[in-house]
C-alpha cells in the first residue's frame, strides 16, 4: 500500500495535546494546547490574558490532575489569589494540596546593570526548581514585558527570548506566556509570536458602545485549528469561549412526538406535534398570541413530567404568570413544583454573548427537555443582524446537540412576504415555522395560524381562525365562503346564513312529509270507502245470491208436492220411460 494512500494517513501519529479545560477553547483548538511547548497569549490591558493563564493552571490540577507553576512578575501571590477568589478558584487551597506553586518574580530595572551579558540563568534556576517541588506539568509566566522591558539591546533580548522558549521545551512542561500587545505587531518585541508553538490573540473591542471580547488562534503548529474569531466571555465561573462554526452536524436525532399544548393545533401535523429535541419558530405581527402559544407549550412540557426554562424579554415573571392565568395557563403550579423556570430581563441588560453564556449555564444546571425564547427579536438591541443570526445558530446547535426542545417567538412586520420573513433570519435554521398573523375583514382584525413547514413530518395547509378565551387558544373549523376562507363577522354571517339554509330545507323537507302524509291519509279514507262500497255491493249480490237459490229451492220442493199428489196411473208411460 502507498505511504501515501488515506489509511497510512490515519495511521500517523497526532500532535499530543494538553486539554485546557476552559469551555469552548479545546473545542476551537481540537483538543487543547499544545503539549509540552509553549503557547503565546497576547493582548491589549484587560483582555484576560492573565485570568486565562491561572484558569489553564487550575483545570488542570483539578481536571487532569497536573500541578502547574504561576511565576508573575507583577503581582504578588497574594494579590493573584485575591483576584481569582470571586471566579471560584482557592489558590491558596491548591498550594497546599501541592497541586499549584506561586512564585512572584520582581524585577527592578533601576537596579541592572545592562553590561551586554544579561541573561535569565537566575531564572531558570528559580523556575526549574518550583517546576521540580511540585512536579509541574503546566507553567504559566505572566507577564513577558516585565522580564524584557528596559533593556534597549534587541540582539540580547531575542536571544535570551529565543533561550527562554528552548528552555522550556527541553524541560517538557505545556508552557502560556502571556504578553502585552504591541504597535503593529502582535507583542510589543515583536518575536515571541515567532518563537511560539501556538499563539492565541485576545481582543477587547467596543462597537456601538457594546462591549465584547473576541478571541482568534493566529498560529497552531502541527495542527488544525478554528480560524475564525470567536466571543468569549469572563463569567463567574471563569472563561467561556463561544465558538460558532465548531459545531458540525452530526448530532443525534429522535423520533418522539411532544406535544404543542393545544389539541386542534396537533391536528394539524402528521405526527400530531413537534419532533423531541427539534427547533421551533412562532412568527407574527404585535399582538397576535405569540406569547401565549409559546406558554401553552411550556404548560404541556411540565404537566408531561418535563422541566422547561422560559427567558423573557418583555414581561416580568409576576406579569406573566398574571397574564398566562388569564387564559387557564396555570405556570404558576409548575414554578412550585421545580418544573418550570422563568428568566426574565431585557435584553440590553448584557450583551449577545452573556444571554449565551447564561443559557448554558442554566441548561447545565436546570437540565430542562425545552426552553423558551420570547421573543429573540429583543436581542437585535444589543447587537447588529449578523451578531444575533450568529449567536441564534450557535444556541440553536446547542440545544440540538443537548436534545432540547426549543421553542423561539420572534416578532414580524409588514405584509405580503415580508410579514413571512424574520429580521434575524434564522426561519431557514429551524424545523418548524409556524406563523400567526391578522386577518382583517370587513371593520375588524381575527387572527389566524398557518404551518409554514414542517421539516420530517406531514402537516396542514390550512390558514387557521383561533381565538384567545378564558380556557385558552381555542382552533375554528375552516369555513369557506364565495371567495375562500372567511373569518369573523363574516364566519358569523356565513354561519347564521348556513343554518337559514339548513333550516329551510329541513322546514321544506318536513312540508314535503306532511304532504305526503296528507296524501297517504287522503287515499286510505278513498280505500276505506271503496272497500265499503265493494262490501256493500258484495253483501247485496250475496243477499240476491242467496235469494235466488231460495227461490229454486222453493219452486224444487213445489214440484215434488204437485208429484207427490198427482201419481201416474199403472202403465203409463212417464216423461222418463216416453223418452
Amino acid at each position: 500500500m502507498s505511504a501515501h494512500s488515506p489509511a497510512a494517513a490515519h495511521a500517523l501519529p497526532q500532535l499530543p495535546k494538553a486539554p485546557t479545560g476552559i469551555e469552548g477553547l479545546d473545542e476551537i483548538t481540537e483538543g487543547g494546547l499544545p503539549l509540552g511547548r509553549p503557547t503565546l497569549i497576547c493582548g491589549s490591558a484587560g483582555c484576560g490574558k492573565t485570568l486565562m493563564g491561572i484558569e489553564f493552571l487550575v483545570r488542570g490540577a483539578l481536571e487532569f490532575n497536573e500541578p502547574g507553576v504561576l511565576m508573575a512578575f507583577e503581582e504578588t501571590a497574594p494579590e493573584l489569589a485575591a483576584n481569582v477568589t470571586s471566579l471560584g478558584f482557592d489558590l491558596t487551597d491548591l498550594q497546599e494540596r501541592k497541586l499549584l506553586r506561586l512564585d512572584h518574580v520582581h524585577v527592578d530595572r533601576s537596579e541592572i546593570e545592562e553590561t551586554g551579558e544579561y541573561d535569565l540563568e537566575g531564572l531558570f534556576i528559580r523556575l526549574g526548581y518550583a517546576i521540580d517541588s511540585i512536579g509541574a506539568k503546566r507553567v504559566v509566566l505572566d507577564t513577558i514585558e516585565a522580564l524584557f522591558a528596559g533593556f534597549p539591546n534587541q540582539a540580547v533580548l531575542r536571544s535570551e527570548i529565543r533561550r527562554l522558549f528552548h528552555w522550556l521545551k527541553e524541560k517538557g512542561v505545556t508552557a502560556i506566556i502571556t504578553a502585552e500587545r504591541g504597535d503593529g505587531s502582535l507583542t510589543r518585541q515583536g518575536l515571541e509570536e515567532y518563537v511560539s508553538d501556538c499563539v492565541i490573540l485576545l481582543d477587547n473591542r467596543v462597537i456601538d458602545q457594546i462591549t465584547t471580547r473576541r478571541l482568534r488562534v493566529v498560529k497552531y503548529r502541527g495542527s488544525t485549528h478554528g480560524t475564525n474569531e470567536y466571543p468569549y466571555l469572563i463569567t463567574a465561573n471563569g472563561i467561556s469561549v463561544l465558538p460558532v462554526t465548531s459545531l458540525r452536524l452530526d448530532h443525534a436525532v429522535s423520533s418522539r412526538v411532544v406535544s404543542t399544548g393545544i389539541p386542534a393545533l396537533d391536528d394539524m401535523f402528521g405526527l400530531r406535534g413537534y419532533y423531541e429535541g427539534s427547533s421551533v419558530l412562532v412568527t407574527g405581527t404585535a399582538g397576535t398570541a405569540k406569547t401565549t402559544l409559546a406558554a401553552s407549550f411550556a404548560d404541556q412540557i411540565c404537566r408531561d413530567g418535563g422541566r422547561c426554562i422560559f427567558f423573557a424579554f418583555e414581561e416580568s415573571p409576576a406579569q406573566l404568570l398574571r397574564n398566562m392565568a388569564s387564559v387557564s395557563i396555570n405556570l404558576q403550579a409548575h414554578l412550585d413544583a421545580g418544573r418550570l423556570l422563568i428568566e426574565a430581563a431585557r435584553p440590553t441588560l448584557n450583551g449577545l454573548e452573556q444571554h449565551l453564556v447564561t443559557l448554558h449555564r442554566l441548561v447545565k444546571e436546570f437540565r430542562p427537555t425545552a426552553v423558551v425564547i420570547d421573543p429573540i427579536t429583543n436581542l437585535i438591541t444589543v447587537g447588529n443582524l449578523n451578531e444575533v443570526r450568529s449567536m441564534l445558530t450557535r444556541l440553536i446547535d446547542f440545544l440540538k446537540v443537548n436534545g432540547i426542545t426549543a421553542l423561539f417567538t420572534a416578532l414580524v412586520s409588514g405584509r405580503g412576504l415580508q410579514q413571512e420573513m424574520t429580521d434575524e433570519g434564522v426561519s431557514s435554521l429551524v424545523d418548524t415555522w409556524i406563523s400567526v398573523r391578522d386577518l382583517e375583514g370587513v371593520g375588524e382584525r381575527n387572527r389566524g395560524l398557518s404551518i409554514l413547514k414542517s421539516r420530517g413530518m406531514a402537516h396542514s395547509n390550512q390558514v387557521r381562525e383561533f381565538l384567545v378565551t378564558s380556557h385558552g387558544i381555542e382552533l375554528l373549523d375552516v369555513v369557506l365562503g364565495p371567495t375562500g376562507i372567511v373569518t369573523g363577522a363574516s364566519r358569523l354571517a356565513q354561519q347564521l346564513q348556513e343554518r337559514a339554509e339548513t333550516l329551510a330545507v329541513q322546514q321544506e323537507a318536513e312540508r314535503r312529509d306532511r304532504e305526503v302524509e296528507r296524501r297517504r291519509r287522503v287515499l286510505e279514507a278513498n280505500i276505506a270507502n271503496l272497500r265499503t262500497e265493494f262490501e256493500s255491493v258484495e253483501e247485496e249480490l250475496r243477499q240476491i245470491s242467496a235469494n235466488e237459490q231460495s227461490r229454486r229451492q222453493a219452486l224444487l220442493s213445489g214440484q215434488q208436492r204437485i208429484a207427490a199428489a198427482n201419481p201416474p196411473a199403472p202403465g203409463a208411460p212417464t216423461a222418463e220411460s216416453g223418452q
